[in-house]
């Protein structure tokens, strides 16, 4: 190994100049900082399935498989970099990389939060629709709980709503609905509310 890794400089020896840390002190302090880090990532995953039923987007699945994405990508680049700093083996770009994965959730949950948070009530547009499928998934945090219901939006067939409990057990298929729907402040339209016609 050419590199040291808990700070990353050139090393000739088993003690860095750098840092001072030698070969096994330097894995340690990594895989202290990677577990540290890999918390602070899994709770920014549990932040946006949270934030994203509060305000939910209409285009809530393609954000949803971004986030799968985001979530196992940075969770095996983490059992990569373990396993190869457990080996002493090079991992200097692969832990740059994986720093880049850490925000990724927030800015996400938070992206979600401004645009729901920051949009005005005043905005919202209704459009009449029926409810055509229930779809119930439990979950560790919330769950899901989505209404199909048919589109109003030009190119779509059905739109999949993320609603509560009340909501789920109140609607069933064949109602007759209106959906509330919000622009975003940011430009992400999500729906405000499902309410009997």
């Amino acid at each position: 190994m050419t590199r040291c890794l808990d700070c990353g400089s050139e090393r000739t020896t088993d003690q860095c100049t750098s840092c001072g840390l030698t070969t096994a002190a330097a894995e340690l302090t990594f895989r202290r900082r990677l577990m540290r880090q890999t918390g602070i990532f899994l709770l920014g995953s549990l932040a946006f399935p949270y934030i994203s039923q509060i305000y939910p987007p209409l285009d809530l699945d393609w954000i949803l498989v971004f986030f799968g994405l985001i979530f196992f990508g940075a969770l095996t680049l983490a059992v990569v970099l373990e396993r190869r700093a457990r080996n002493h083996q090079e991992i200097e770009l692969m832990k740059r990389a994986y720093n880049g994965f850490i925000p990724l959730p927030w800015i996400l949950a938070a992206t979600l939060f401004i645009n729901g948070r920051l949009d005005a009530q005043k905005n919202v547009v209704y459009y009449p629709t029926a409810v055509e499928a229930r779809f119930n998934m439990k979950g560790i945090v919330k769950g899901s709980r989505r209404l199909v219901v048919r589109s109003w939006r030009e190119g779509e067939r059905v739109e999949r709503l993320a609603v509560d409990m009340d909501d789920y057990d109140r609607f069933h298929e064949g109602d007759p609905i209106v959906v509330g729907v919000e622009p975003g402040a940011l430009g992400i339209p999500w729906y405000y509310g499902v309410y009997r016609r």
